[in-house]
């Protein structure tokens, strides 16, 4: 909780953090280790990412560059048209890091940004150079991904950084 000039705690952050990673790219059991629930992080086991990764329905999604462009103006244009301040957005091959400020829940943000992100991704994969013969494809993002609240300028300003400079 953050506080006001005067010190009395605030109920609403200055911004989130969110991340979440691309379709079948960091799989439970993971070599690089992985979150089981939020603040659980667990060590690779890899009897358990080959049985996660047996579960795919489709291949893993890496974003090309195309791709990842697209996803930083998609969540752009959502937070201008939503009026939420975003701070930085970063799209990288297997995962997404958005800082924002908005006035929903972050699991809300951050779900509203992959079904943007998806609905644009698939409308680009259609009416590019792909094999009409081959699937749009239907999973982009993994389920959930994780929240942050930023409660601080310290905070917030340490997360931008982190966005901005250090992936």
């Amino acid at each position: 909780m953050r506080n006001d000039p005067a010190g009395i705690p605030l109920a609403e952050p200055l911004a989130y953090f969110l991340t979440w990673t691309t379709y079948g790219t960091w799989l439970p059991g993971d070599e690089r280790g992985w979150v089981d629930r939020p603040g659980q992080f667990r060590s690779p086991n890899p009897q358990l990412r080959a049985a996660a990764q047996s579960l795919l329905t489709e291949e893993p999604c890496v974003l090309n560059p195309e791709q990842r462009h697209l996803v930083e103006e998609t969540i752009a244009k959502h937070c201008a048209l939503r009026g939420w301040h975003l701070h930085v957005v970063n799209c990288r091959t297997n995962h997404v890091h958005v800082v924002v400020s908005a006035g929903a829940s972050p699991k809300v943000v951050r779900d509203q940004f992959k079904a943007w992100c998806t609905r644009h991704l698939k409308e680009l994969q259609r009416r590019g150079d792909a094999d009409p013969s081959q699937p749009v494809r239907v999973k982009w993002w993994t389920e959930g991904g994780s929240q942050r609240w930023l409660n601080d300028e310290a905070s917030l300003a340490q997360a931008i950084l982190y966005v901005r400079d250090y992936q």
